[in-house]
């Protein structure tokens, strides 16, 4: 099984590693792709990891052993649902990721009233 991580630098900037993922099948990470790279990089692909590469329309078109794309964030919205659904490929998202910061900032933002 290949793994192909689109935008690696933005869920691990270097932090941690990847070596767990590797034990799964053959893993390729890059740092970034730019949307002219995406089919060359993602091409024989089972298992898509991306955090911001859009993969609508004809992209997902071309990539025909595709059967997984992991969304290393909350929404959905770089994917194509209708033609994923199409294709019987499953896609999941990180859904809770950072709520408990996100409601802290609200919190400690409200709270504090501007010096005058």
């Amino acid at each position: 099984m290949k793994i192909v991580v689109l935008d690696g630098y933005c869920a691990n900037p270097g932090d941690f590693s990847w070596n767990e993922l590797a034990s799964f099948g053959e893993l390729t990470v890059y740092d970034r792709t730019s949307h002219e790279e995406v089919i060359a990089r993602a091409y024989d692909a089972d298992i898509l990891l991306t955090n911001k590469v859009i993969l609508k329309g004809d992209t997902l078109l071309q990539l025909p052993r595709l059967k997984y794309i992991g969304i290393l964030a909350t929404g959905y919205n770089i994917i194509n649902p209708e033609e994923t659904t199409r294709r019987g490929i499953v896609v999941s998202n990180v859904p809770a990721y950072s709520t408990d910061s996100v409601a802290q900032m609200a919190f400690a933002t409200s709270s504090t009233s501007p010096t005058e």
